[in-house]
């Protein structure tokens, strides 16, 4: 059973049966007999109801507002007050006709009429006696019909199916309105105070919960005792439906009050936030819907933010998961989405900042000119991925800073070096407290833009672990085909990172990733001469040492001598971080000195650089070694740039052993055993006694041997070197040389031509022997540079002899 409604007849707002409780009459048997007797008229106005049926018995307050129900209603109640009461078959019907409304419906007598102010009309009506339409008459100005009665078939008073039916029906009826908390108690009194049996069935059907079409069919049967079956029927289903319902809220009632608690704690938790001027829940995301109104978002992420913001809605406040979702949507909001900075494309602007910033490194300037004149006439064109490799302190991480601020963009750096989880990257995923967005998203938040240079620095210090291969999610990073869907597990979607300008710094291509290596274009910034030294210290460093201990230009002054002698005598390194720091110790102590109030020399000398600086640490050969059979001056690469290295031979009697030490590996050992079987093969040519080979042992070092030292560069340096011992021919004064050989004669080129001849120049050689594939290196460097070096280029190892050593016999000979 339903709490008891007024009737609409044009869908308007319904009131509470139940507070006209006076309007419920209990029709008595008399009552219902004197009904049955009265005679009904031939024809009567038809009022259809949209939303329910009438039973006969029942009293129903009715609101009308069509135009034809009102003036039905009024010239019914100025007349017999009797109108016919069917329901339409389709409640969204405006104005019915004679099709569209059911056949059999209720006579009923109007009890009182209410002028609403809006302009409607509410009548109470009784039914009386069921009927059916014969034949529709007019329908304007409101329907007109001929009817005739419907008499009910009644079971006999004594018949005990129909009396239990009947009890079952009240005590069913008792118990719908004793679980229901939307009935009234007082409609129990009403229930056990009906004596008539067909009133109480019409009663019972009238409000219970069921469709007009239900209720329609109940109307409809012309047995008493069939209609009551079928209505006890619905009440038995509408119990149990009742029950089970009550079953699930006692269930879920301890819930429903800790949530009610909670609620309540938390509203309390609202206002006193407010009241010291805090943001409560609510304020944090109105502000953030707010924001995201500002954001250029596409639909697809704005269909993913609608989507986790409606999540924090429906969190609890005080879950753990509440403050990841609400940090993660606060991420969404920062990061640039489709925010860029605009490219500056003055070419020749850039250059001067390029220039201003970096002396040398023409290779690298002239590569990012390039770039900017392509984007300049594109616009489109997707960012390469440079990766500057060289050895430290030569001014690759300091180098992105200048590009950034060429092209007009932010700048971000990452620093990579011994980073081994791969959630660095890619981030982690937000199942648990702590999760962040890897360090590309974080760095984009950090920048503003969706465009910033980003400096990948130290890409070759990545490692591994059992946290994954930072090495390998780089790849989509770096990778133009991908990363414009770059996922970050965090975020949880794809984000564009094709505008972004990618600049990864390298000290050796060795240990980066093939895969990852091939998806970069490799720019190498090779080391500086003493010459560019001195000009980076007098334009760059010592202004910034002097600015960094609060010193002018006024307070010290470092020429060109004393620079010189820095350079030379106190560091030996590719690029000038050694040099920035002996600088920084001659600017420490005239800060000293002025801070103590002492004398002392605002224009440095050579004494001055002693006294601070100690005795010169880095005293260079002096070649007197060609007096010394087997003595040779190599050209090495190594990870912080190039540097000299000394062969050295001696014979020793014995039976032909061949040693080799100096901490050596593998590629060195085998290109020694190459030269020396290559003598031995060539003896005669070389002018060496073949018997000399059974009778010496040979020793072989390399100096410096707590330094590792590999690769095929020294096998010439090692055949000059046995030759001269085996000849005890002088070797050519001040000439170094690199190559490798193989064991039939020939020099194959080798690589780092550059960083080795800024080693021979710092180590003051004059005379450099390549191989002659090496002479396009060469000349691809600049002449001044080569200034005061002589070269040398050979294909065969006869040439090497032939040039390196000199037909005088070294002091005191050996007789062989």
């Amino acid at each position: 059973m339903k709490k008891s409604k007024f009737t609409t007849l044009d869908s308007l707002s319904l009131q509470d049966f139940d507070e006209n409780a006076e309007l419920i009459p209990l029709m008595t048997p008399e009552d219902e007999e004197a009904i049955n007797n009265e005679e009904l008229p031939e024809t009567l106005p038809i009022l259809s109801l949209r939303n329910t049926v009438l039973f006969p018995g029942v009293v129903i307050p009715i609101t009308a507002g069509r135009d034809k129900s009102i003036k039905l209603i009024n010239d019914a109640n100025k007349g017999g007050k009797v109108i016919g009461v069917v329901a339409q078959k389709d409640e969204a019907v405006e104005n019915p006709s004679a099709k569209e409304i059911h056949k059999t419906g209720t006579v009923a007598r109007i009890l009182r009429v209410l002028k609403m102010p809006d302009g409607n009309v509410t009548v109470i009506i009784q039914g009386k006696r069921r009927f059916k339409v014969a034949e529709v008459l007019t329908e304007e100005p409101y329907m007109n019909a001929t009817i005739r009665d419907l008499p009910e078939a009644k079971p006999a008073v004594k018949n005990k199916e129909f009396s239990a039916i009947i009890d079952s029906i009240k005590d069913l009826a008792l118990d719908i309105i004793k679980e229901s908390p939307n009935i009234p108690s007082e409609a129990s009194f009403a229930i056990k105070n009906i004596e008539s049996n067909s009133f109480l069935v019409n009663f019972v059907s009238s409000n219970m919960n069921l469709s007009v079409e239900e209720k329609q069919s109940l109307l409809e049967m012309d047995d008493l005792k069939r209609r009551a079956l079928a209505t006890l029927k619905f009440m038995n289903v509408e119990f149990q439906k009742l029950e089970l319902k009550n079953d699930i809220q006692s269930k879920v009632q301890m819930d429903m009050n800790q949530q009610q608690r909670e609620y309540f704690l938390h509203q309390q938790m609202k206002t006193i936030q407010e009241e010291l001027g805090g943001v409560s829940h609510d304020q944090e995301i109105e502000e953030m819907k707010l924001k995201a109104k500002d954001k250029q978002w596409d639909e697809e992420v704005e269909k993913h933010f609608e989507k986790e913001i409606g999540k924090l809605q429906r969190m609890n406040p005080q879950v753990a998961e509440y403050s990841i979702q609400r940090n993660y949507l606060e991420l969404f909001l920062d990061l640039p989405w489709n925010e860029f900075s605009e490219d500056r494309f003055d070419l020749k602007r850039a250059m001067k900042i390029l220039d201003r910033d970096h002396f040398g490194l023409e290779d690298v300037k002239r590569r990012i000119i390039e770039y900017l004149a392509v984007l300049k006439l594109r616009n489109d064109m997707k960012s390469p991925i440079l990766c500057l490799y060289g050895p430290p302190g030569v001014g690759k991480t300091s180098l992105g800073k200048s590009i950034a601020e060429a092209l007009g963009r932010e700048y971000v750096r990452i620093s990579l070096g011994g980073l081994r989880d791969e959630a660095e990257i890619r981030g982690h995923r937000k199942t648990y407290i702590g999760a962040m967005p890897g360090r590309i998203i974080q760095s984009l938040k950090k920048a503003g833009t969706s465009n910033p240079v980003f400096v990948l620095d130290e890409i070759d210090k990545l490692s591994n672990s059992h946290q994954g291969d930072p090495s390998s999610a780089m790849l989509e990073v770096l990778d133009p085909e991908q990363n414009s869907e770059f996922y970050d597990n965090f975020l949880e979607m794809g984000y564009d990172l094709s505008k972004v300008m990618f600049i990864a710094t390298s000290n050796s291509l060795s240990t980066i990733q093939p895969a990852l290596l091939d998806r970069m274009e490799i720019i190498n910034v090779t080391g500086y001469t003493i010459e560019e030294k001195m000009e980076i210290a007098k334009r760059h460093l010592l202004p910034k040492q002097l600015k960094e201990h609060g010193l002018s230009t006024k307070d010290l002054k470092i020429g060109k001598a004393q620079l010189e002698k820095i350079v030379e005598g106190y560091t030996r390194e590719s690029g000038v971080r050694g040099l920035d720091k002996q600088i920084a110790k001659m600017v420490r102590f005239a800060a000293k000195n002025i801070a103590m109030e002492e004398d002392y020399n605002i224009k440095v000398t050579n004494e001055d650089v002693v006294e601070v600086l100690g005795g010169p640490k880095l005293e260079r050969d002096k070649y007197e070694n060609n007096n010394v059979a087997g003595v040779v001056t190599g050209l090495a690469w190594t990870r912080v740039g190039g540097d000299i290295l000394f062969i050295e031979s001696i014979l020793s009697k014995g039976k032909g052993a061949l040693t080799i030490t100096g901490n050596l590996g593998k590629v060195m050992r085998e290109s020694a055993t190459i030269a020396m079987e290559y003598i031995k093969a060539n003896a005669d040519a070389f002018g060496v006694d073949a018997s000399v080979f059974d009778k010496y042992n040979v020793h072989i070092h390399v100096p410096e041997g707590a330094t590792p030292k590999d690769g095929p560069s020294a096998g010439v340096t090692m055949l000059t070197s046995l030759v001269s011992l085996f000849t005890q021919r002088k070797v050519k004064k001040s000439i170094a040389m690199t190559g490798e050989i193989t064991l039939r004669g020939k020099v194959l080129p080798v690589g780092g031509i550059k960083e080795k001849i800024l080693a021979a120049k710092r180590a003051r050689i004059k005379e450099i022997l390549l191989c002659e594939d090496n002479r396009r290196d060469i000349e691809e460097i600049k002449p001044e540079y080569l200034k005061g070096l002589t070269f040398h280029y050979v294909s065969d190892m006869s040439d090497v002899i032939k040039i390196a050593l000199t037909n005088q016999k070294v002091q005191n000979a050996k007789k062989l």
